[in-house]
């Protein structure tokens, strides 16, 4: 990108009715509070993926400046980036441990922090997707447990002639509880263990072949595949 261009997402090029090759005005207060505003071209369109809510776009750093009334380049942010993604948590409590004690003149904090948690829109629908994946499997055990209820009721149901034959052999009550309790201990075990099969099962095939996502607004295909690992 040239200077005297700009990258506008597709969200708010739409609502301006702009294109590529239009002519915008972008107007920015700068540091002192005074506004200045320059003439970009309009370069190209950003898909909605790019910035949270699809609304960032892009220009030169030198056109940057030059907007913003700055003498020399400056730093406004900083991005970090964890390889291990679950020391996220730790390297922020760290890094702001280092930036709390740093103070401007007014006493103020100099720098602020925030993780990916923060800033992502896309961690609010994660969340929930979280907590609709934890319904969904309370109702499937709710529904095992009931129908597991359910069987073994009938079991005994069925089997009221032969309990009565047990017990006029002289057969404690707890034997018999116990006989019932290891037919359903079995059940569910031999139950337990075809599931995980027939599913590790699927889940070989769905990593082998990959399941094809489109996404964004361009129909970027991703695919995904499932791995296994290890709980820590």
């Amino acid at each position: 990108m040239a200077p005297g261009e700009v990258l506008l997402p597709e969200a708010l090029a739409k609502g301006m009715n702009v294109g590529a090759g239009d002519t915008v005005v972008l107007v920015a207060n700068n540091k002192d509070g005074s506004v200045n505003g320059m003439t970009f071209k309009v370069a190209g369109l950003v898909e909605n993926l790019m910035g949270p809510g699809g609304r960032d776009g892009y220009l030169h750093i030198d056109d940057a400046a030059a907007l913003l009334r700055m003498q020399t380049r400056e730093i406004s942010e900083v991005a970090v980036r964890v390889n291990d993604f679950d020391r996220i948590e730790a390297v922020a409590a760290a890094l702001r441990g280092i930036l709390g004690p740093m103070t401007n003149p007014q006493n103020k904090p100099m720098f602020e922090l925030h993780t990916w948690r923060q800033l992502t829109p896309f961690y609010n629908v994660v969340r929930m997707i979280n907590i609709m994946t934890l319904g969904v499997r309370t109702i499937l055990i709710a529904v095992v447990l009931i129908s597991v209820l359910n069987v073994m009721m009938m079991s005994v149901y069925e089997r009221v002639r032969e309990i009565g034959t047990l017990a006029a052999m002289g057969t404690p009550p707890g034997r018999i509880l116990g006989l019932f309790v290891a037919e359903g201990f079995c059940l569910g075990l031999f139950s337990a263990l075809a599931g995980a099969v027939i599913g590790l099962l699927i889940l070989w095939i769905l990593n082998f072949k990959g399941v094809a996502v489109t996404f964004g607004g361009a129909n970027q295909v991703f695919t995904l595949r499932p791995v296994f690992r290890r709980a820590s």
